[in-house]
């Protein structure tokens, strides 16, 4: 059965509020993320921080409660009026930031844009999904089959302004592998709760509250400002925070939580995390593009993954460099998400039945292989893979190291020449909170023309998985949908298509006098913050 995310972590949404009364008041709310803001476009990359960032500037048709669950957003209903056509009902009198009105005709436009060339937000929607306009506040979406899970990831498909993007010349989406900006990419026109006035891209933006947000009645915050900073190193952002230089930084090293939790004038912030981390192998090309080994991809034999899983020992990486904030995981994709997760469980750490799998699989000595991974995206991302390379070469496994700041790495990884790696670290969130997400944007098999699992960069494929992504998106039973995507787990599983590693905790660091709401899936949401 399906099991709503707002119901498994109703009971993790942890809030602080320290009511010490200042000197004067200071509306102006200050934070700091450990990587940087680029692109302003909100179809530029599909990752948790840009697209929650700019989720204070743009909205969907729906949006998301602090507990995660759906509501209301640019659409004040849906109906599902035949298995295959839904019909969403507009808001009415909503504005841009510029006073242009929000009508179905921008609804019509973004989702065109929003599945165009370049766009890392495709899967969305289906791509043969047609929008029809009934008036200026009604639009019918017309499917090829049923899909009970259309609107799930919509709170982070933003609504564009049709008439602003086509006169700033920012009708093609700007790649995240690309340099080349457009308006778009450093301007923003949106209908949320705040305007961006300042942008430093990869530096620091300014949000400014939007007095005629269309649900100014009932906001629950009192910023008038915000400030978002990018400070990569973690020892600077935890100094900003005791200092009194920031309200909020995010995250916090684990090993700082006492130390922050000890100052009167600070508290940690502490939760589970939808997030999980991963390794990934290129699995499809005939020879990797980093490895001593020619002629061959030792990562198309199923021995050679399965000893790279046996030989990284996830409960060290837990005690030593997270120190207890994570769960270990057998799938990508969080128990919370998935009622069948118990039924699954990880590989035997065990470096000498990794050694021997490699001897079987023609690598006695081992091999070298390069690892692309993130410096300033994930908790510890850096340790963690340092901790992998040294794992791995007590099997004869030589790991060349290649660590970058977020931005970089993902240009590259992502690059439209085509998922340039061989081995890698990744975090995923499923912005649905369902399992579908996760199969076809990791597990569905990619052609030579990319399509299929966008976020598939190791090319797994399985053909037995790839048949039952078509039945899991139409199945409207839960007891069968759920049967259906446990076979697609087990099957992937059994191929070790991939290493998780663990779910990573929330941590973050707040000053006295601001209340902040820790959403579970890392998301900062600035009309969920006051401050004193």
């Amino acid at each position: 059965m399906l099991i709503p995310i707002y119901k498994c972590l109703a009971g993790a949404i942890l809030v602080v509020s320290l009511a010490v009364e200042p000197a004067f008041a200071d509306h102006t709310f200050r934070y700091a993320f450990q990587g940087g803001l680029h692109s302003l476009d909100p179809y530029s990359r599909n990752e948790t921080f840009s697209f929650g960032t700019l989720g204070n500037v743009y909205e969907g048709l729906t949006r998301r409660g602090a507990d995660l669950a759906i509501l209301p957003g640019l659409a004040v209903k849906w109906e599902l009026l035949e298995p295959t056509r839904w019909r969403f009902h507009l808001r009415e009198g909503v504005k841009f930031h510029n006073g242009n009105d929000f009508t179905a005709e921008d609804v019509v436009f973004s989702a065109n844009r929003v599945r165009s060339e370049g766009s890392d937000l495709k899967t969305r929607i289906p791509a043969d999904a047609k929008f029809e306009i009934v008036d200026d506040h009604t639009v019918d979406v017309v499917l090829s089959s049923p899909n009970p899970i259309l609107h799930y990831e919509w709170d982070s498909w933003a609504m564009l302004d049709k008439e602003w993007v086509e006169a700033t010349d920012s009708v093609p989406v700007t790649s995240a592998s690309e340099d080349v900006l457009s308006t778009i990419s450093l301007e923003t026109n949106g209908t949320g709760p705040f305007r961006i006035t300042e942008h430093d891209p990869g530096l620091k933006t300014v949000f400014e509250a939007n007095s005629d947000w269309w649900d100014t009645a009932n906001k629950q915050f009192n910023i008038s400002r915000a400030e978002l900073t990018t400070i990569a190193s973690d020892s600077t952002r935890v100094a900003a925070l005791l200092s009194g230089d920031m309200d909020m930084v995010y995250p916090i090293p684990v090993q700082d939580i006492k130390r922050i939790e000890a100052d009167p004038a600070t508290r940690a912030l502490t939760g589970p995390e939808l997030r999980t981390i991963f390794l990934g192998m290129d699995q499809k090309r005939d020879q990797l593009l980093y490895s001593d080994v020619k002629g061959k991809n030792p990562f198309q034999d199923k021995r050679v993954r399965q000893a790279f899983y046996q030989a990284i020992n996830v409960d060290a990486i837990r005690h030593k460099i997270m120190r207890d904030l994570s769960t270990p995981a057998s799938l990508l994709i969080s128990p919370f998400m998935f009622a069948n997760a118990s039924q699954f469980e990880r590989l035997e750490y065990d470096p000498e039945a990794a050694k021997r799998l490699l001897a079987e699989a023609g690598y006695p000595d081992g091999f070298e292989i390069g690892m692309d991974c993130p410096v300033d995206r994930y908790v510890n991302d850096e340790a963690i893979c340092q901790a992998v390379a040294a794992m791995l070469a007590r099997i004869g496994i030589k790991v060349n190291l290649d660590i970058q700041p977020a931005a970089q790495y993902f240009g590259r990884i992502l690059s439209s020449g085509g998922f340039d790696t061989s081995f890698y670290l990744l975090g995923w969130t499923p912005s649905s909170y369902d399992s579908w997400n996760v199969l076809a944007n990791l597990y569905g098999c990619r052609d030579e023309a990319g399509n299929g699992g966008m976020f598939n960069i190791g090319g797994y494929c399985n053909g037995a998985v790839d048949d039952l992504l078509p039945r899991i998106l139409v199945e409207n039973d839960p007891d069968e949908r759920l049967d259906l995507i446990t076979r697609a787990y087990e099957t992937a599983a059994d191929d070790v298509a991939y290493i998780p590693l663990h779910q990573q905790g929330l941590a973050w660091g707040v000053a006295e006098g601001t209340e902040v709401v820790q959403r579970a899936d890392n998301v900062v949401m600035l009309h969920h913050v006051t401050k004193d």
